[in-house]
């Protein structure tokens, strides 16, 4: 019988790193290491020292080979999906100048809008990116850190993403995937390129960026002696480009783009997001239409305020997660951090509809209630930009993947169970990103289309997805809350 062999694949999301070692035969997930970031910044700011992730990834390799049991030597290949959008800026060595710019990081709102305007509006920006840029792009990032440190970036050599950096430190290459990419805002999703013109609007030379590969699963190296002596790995393993959490979780769930929407995914973590697998190129104004990384598309909305807003809500009324009911008459609408779908980076967090006999636990579920609206709502724009009508009965009855934290939680499956009116399937394996990252691994060191590989091992593996069934959609919660969002936005949630 043949020796095991092992692939790592690697989620470094924005509040922590782990480490999946992976069977390449069946995808059997053998054991997961975590290793915690650290967050910063107040009001509109958050940034992470890249070296963090670094220092994460190291120690989450670690400790999931130790609680594995397998030696080092069974490892074949490694890959990293990194939170999208975040700018990471280099000297000449290599090394972080300043700290990062996260994803959700609002900074950047007016230098969203300039950009907008500058290269004509809207639909000039999707005619060429797919996406129009929002504070979270890494283009206003950059525009922002011009204008607001410009010593550091007059210093800098070279702009990474989250994840890019982290694969330049395991292969020394400097090298992304057209997925991470499209979430620039400087390349374009049209031509599978960086956008010259756009590279001259935002004063960035090409030198500066990586090496687009053709796919997430491309091998672009092999593992340094370096990386190999910090890690507890051979040194020469393939290490793959890598991809953004979304394009890994669409890989991990076997998405390719061989149908369109027929099962749209729910992602339930810090931020909430929905997506899409597709071979046509999406370009609507009214989402981000991303590649994905085995080379087809993700058309994709994201919200800013989920999983992290409603655990503060409970944290601050001194509840557990899961003791909340139905909100009643009030409406929370938990955009701490800002929003971006509604484009609101200015807004923060609306109370309304407050009754002497509303409880603790019907502000908990408030708060359940207009993040998951929020993020639901997200989704019907996604459907109509792909020319499906929310409304129509075999649209609105295809089951919805639930994915992320919150797809653990009881209160978020039974909040968007009741919203939504659909079915849902909850996929058994909980580390899709993770997942994903390893499908990659074993593409860039055995060959092979990851989509493919992670579709087998789904096959074969032994969890189960829960099928729910659907429930009467509370259309007048849906009403209500959709009535405060779209009567407040702008007096109340500055935008």
């Amino acid at each position: 019988m043949p020796p095991r062999t092992v692939v790592i694949g690697v989620d470094s999301s924005t509040q922590s790193t782990k480490a999946a070692v992976t069977d390449t035969e069946t995808g059997e997930l053998l054991a997961v290491g975590r290793a915690p970031h650290v967050v910063t910044g107040e009001g509109g700011a958050r940034e992470t020292d890249p070296e963090v992730w670094w220092r994460a990834l190291c120690d989450a390799v670690a400790a999931g080979l130790k609680e594995s049991g397998l030696s080092a030597s069974s490892v074949t290949g490694i890959a990293v999906a990194g939170q999208q959008h975040g700018l990471v800026t280099l000297d000449g060595t290599g090394r972080p100048l300043r700290p990062a710019l996260l994803w959700n990081d609002t900074r950047s709102a007016p230098q969203a809008a300039a950009l907008v305007a500058e290269l004509g509006g809207a639909e000039a920006w999707t005619a060429r990116t797919g996406t129009v840029p929002v504070a979270s792009m890494t283009a206003t990032k950059w525009r922002w850190l011009r204008e607001n440190d410009p010593e550091n970036a007059a210093a800098t050599a070279s702009v990474r993403l989250p994840h890019d950096f982290l694969t330049e430190r395991l292969a020394g290459v400097a090298a992304t995937d057209p997925g991470d990419a499209s979430g620039t805002c400087w390349y374009s999703t049209a031509t599978g390129a960086y956008d010259p013109e756009l590279l001259d609007l935002l004063g960035l030379d090409v030198s500066m960026l990586p090496e687009v590969a053709a796919t997430g699963g491309t091998r672009i190296g092999s593992l340094t002696e370096a990386a190999a002596e910090a890690l507890g790995l051979p040194a020469g393993i393939a290490v793959a480009a890598g991809t953004g959490d979304n394009m890994s979780a669409a890989v991990g769930l076997g998405l390719g783009g061989a149908g369109l929407l027929d099962h749209p995914v729910l992602s339930l973590g810090t931020s909430g997001t929905v997506f899409a697998a597709s071979r046509t190129r999406p370009a609507s104004t009214a989402l981000s239409g991303f590649a994905a990384a085995d080379g087809t598309y993700l058309p994709l909305a994201c919200t800013l305020n989920c999983t992290l807003a409603v655990d503060k809500v409970a944290g601050l009324l001194g509840l557990h997660r899961d003791d909340a009911t139905p909100g009643g008459e009030a409406v929370l609408l938990p955009y701490l951090d800002g929003e971006r779908t509604p484009d609101l980076p200015r807004s923060s967090g609306l109370l309304t509809g407050l009754r002497h006999d509303t409880t603790p636990q019907q502000l908990l579920g408030a708060a359940y209630e207009g993040a998951a609206f929020t993020v639901l709502r997200a989704l019907d724009e996604l459907l109509r930009a792909c020319g499906l009508d929310p409304a129509d009965p075999e649209v609105a009855g295809r089951p919805l993947r639930l994915i992320g934290g919150g797809a653990q939680g009881r209160t978020w499956v039974e909040t968007v169970r009741r919203l939504s009116g659909r079915p849902l399937i909850v996929p058994g394996s909980g580390e899709l990103v993770a997942l994903g990252a390893a499908a990659l691994a074993a593409s860039a060191a055995g060959g092979g289309d990851p989509v493919a590989i992670a579709t087998r091992w789904n096959a074969k593996s032994d969890t189960t997805d829960a099928e729910l069934p659907p429930v009467e959609r509370d259309m007048e919660t849906w009403e209500r809350v959709g009535s405060v969002l779209d009567t407040a936005a702008e007096p109340l949630l500055g935008g």
